[in-house]
């Protein structure tokens, strides 16, 4: 199989996989070497699949001893398998980044032998990346379940951002789907790249502290090469369990609180096998991935505690009514608030009004009043905060009244995202695609299985320990 073949192969197994995002990096170029990384992170495009493709996303084989059900990679699958030589991968990457193509790599692999043998090929191509060509641009590395400390330890000193597949939001669900990973080999690496990134950034910070002027110079204290700068993400798989939203959003934030994670990425499940243990369904749940992705950003950014956007009582996301603007409708006893007085804190609350529009209002309410107009510019989506808002004492709602009734349906709007490409039924016009046309999907909830067990699946935050 030639290089072109195989690159066809693997990069094709690869669209499944989504934690691919690359913020959070900072690593200016140097003379004589390759690349470099901002804070911003690398520049996005996308492919047909509405995926990231600045980065070659890629495996380094689909060859694989695990027989997970939901996995097209999977060993009993009849597919066809190929592999890159650590050289192979290197060189590629190198000759596409010379040609403005990408800004990095991610790569991710199927099991070949056992963990670590398949980890030290990822590891022997990372080194020839940074050691031979110099290369500083952008690595993520998806780390296998089961791999040895040392090893981690390795791939953490020679990439950007590492992560560990949780796949599944229970151990009885991972049990399963995947019954050759154990919560064991998924956790005890999560935790060791946790503290070994932890660690690095105290180190980097005493040395900075430590910096001496010698002779005119600063000197500056040795440090070994940083442990996966830009953090660590997960990945969960949407769908193909039971398991609820309640469950789901909790598990998040326990990642978040405990093991300091950078990102959770949801993935809907894709049904690429016929398995008896995975719902039967030709369906992809995007809604219900895009909600999911809309509560985790009023976590991490809008300061809302998982109990304020769902309880137990009603264990899924309103499939109609984004969580922030159902929160707000439960909370109408807070609202309007008047954005020329209201705390940022509250401004972050209102339906419409983001973190950098709140910002934004918090710093011109100090030199005008704010009305309609100067809100829309602003960057204010005022068709939605008007409900919720009063603009110098007077009500923004056009005449609607004040109730949850009526204010609603005006909220209430079917989910255009996600429709593109690979997992749905529109491509855009005269839209290239990489390697060729592939499957749709259509966007319909499947039925939810049932898990063999006597007892129902506990959430994995209490059956892995990870709170």
């Amino acid at each position: 199989m030639d290089l072109l073949e195989k690159l066809e192969v693997l990069a094709d197994a690869a669209k499944y996989d989504v934690a691919c995002t690359s913020s959070g990096s900072d690593r200016g170029a140097v003379r004589g070497k390759l690349g470099a990384t901002q804070v911003s992170g690398c520049c996005h495009s996308f492919t047909a699949d509405g995926r990231c493709i600045c980065l070659l996303k890629v495996l380094m084989t689909n060859i694989c001893v695990y027989d997970c059900a939901y996995c097209s990679s999977r060993c009993s699958n009849e597919i066809t398998r190929a592999a890159f030589k650590p050289r192979e991968l290197a060189d590629l990457t190198i000759e596409f980044y010379r040609r403005n193509y990408i800004e990095g790599l991610f790569l991710s692999s199927g099991v070949i032998r056992n963990p670590d043998y398949t980890t030290e090929l990822m590891i022997e191509c990372f080194r020839i990346l940074r050691e031979e060509y110099g290369f500083r641009g952008y690595i993520h590395a998806k780390t296998v379940p089961g791999t040895s400390p040392e090893l981690i330890d390795r791939v953490g000193r020679l990439v950007d951002r590492m992560s560990v597949n949780l796949e599944f939001p229970s151990r009885e669900s991972l049990s399963l789907l995947a019954p050759q990973k154990s919560s064991h080999s998924i956790l005890a690496p999560m935790r060791q790249i946790a503290e070994s990134i932890a660690e690095s950034k105290e180190t980097r910070a005493l040395a900075k502290r430590k910096d001496t002027f010698y002779q005119g110079k600063i000197q500056h204290v040795a440090t070994s090469n940083p442990f996966a700068p830009a953090g660590q993400s997960t990945q969960m798989i949407v769908g193909a369990s039971p398991e609820s939203d309640y469950q789901i959003l909790n598990l998040s934030a326990a990642l978040y609180r405990s093991l300091s994670l950078k990102r959770v990425f949801f993935s809907a499940y894709t049904p690429v096998n016929d398995d008896a243990r995975l719902p039967k369904t030709d369906a992809v749940q995007l809604n219900r991935e895009h909600r999911l992705y809309q509560a985790d950003w009023l976590m991490r950014f809008y300061q809302f505690d998982v109990s304020e956007i769902i309880d137990e009582s009603a264990p899924f996301l309103d499939p109609l009514v984004d969580p922030k603007a159902n929160w707000a409708l439960n909370h109408l006893d807070l609202f309007p608030v008047e954005v020329n007085k209201a705390p940022y804190e509250m401004l972050l609350r209102v339906p419409g009004i983001g973190v950098k529009g709140a910002q934004s209002i918090v710093r011109a309410r100090k030199t005008a009043v704010l009305r309609e107009r100067e809100l829309r510019k602003l960057g204010v989506a005022y068709k939605r905060a008007r409900y919720f808002i009063t603009c110098n004492g007077a009500y923004a709602g056009d005449g609607v009244a004040f109730t949850r009734e009526t204010i609603r349906p005006h909220l209430a709007s079917p989910i255009n995202g996600g429709r593109h490409g690979r997992r749905a039924d529109h491509v855009l016009p005269n839209q290239l695609s990489l390697f060729g046309e592939d499957e749709v999907f259509a966007s319909r909830a499947p039925a939810m299985p049932s898990l063999p067990a006597k007892e129902p699946a506990r959430p994995l935050l209490e059956t892995w320990e990870v709170a």
